[in-house]
């Protein structure tokens, strides 16, 4: 289980993750909240997800187009750009090697 007292830790990984989500196929916002929950990011809301869809729309890694859902309403789906799978694959290689170093210096474990 994964605190959301930890914003700034999470922020960074946050990003990254709908990222990914997003990579796997088109959705929509609720369908991520969903994934991240199951994955373990209790506690998130909209008020988290949506200004985090919109930052990535808006530096084109992601794009949205608005449809009518099977269910009613319109809803915005997301999927990635060109761009957002190069900047995914950054984020991947970044990531690992963060997480490699604090995993050394904060249990002892070597690569």
């Amino acid at each position: 289980m994964i605190f959301m007292d930890d914003t700034q830790l999470i922020k960074g990984i946050l990003e990254g993750c709908v990222m990914e989500l997003i990579s796997r196929g088109e959705t929509y916002g609720y369908e991520i909240l969903s994934q991240l929950e199951q994955y373990g990011f209790d506690g998130l809301g909209e008020g988290t997800l949506y200004p985090v869809l919109s930052r990535l729309d808006k530096n084109g890694f992601i794009c949205c187009r608005r449809a009518k859902s099977p269910l009613g309403p319109v809803r915005k789906y997301y999927s990635i750009t060109e761009k957002g799978r190069k900047r995914q694959q950054v984020f991947l290689q970044n990531y690992r090697k963060v997480t490699a170093a604090a995993e050394a210096i904060l249990f002892g474990e070597e690569e």
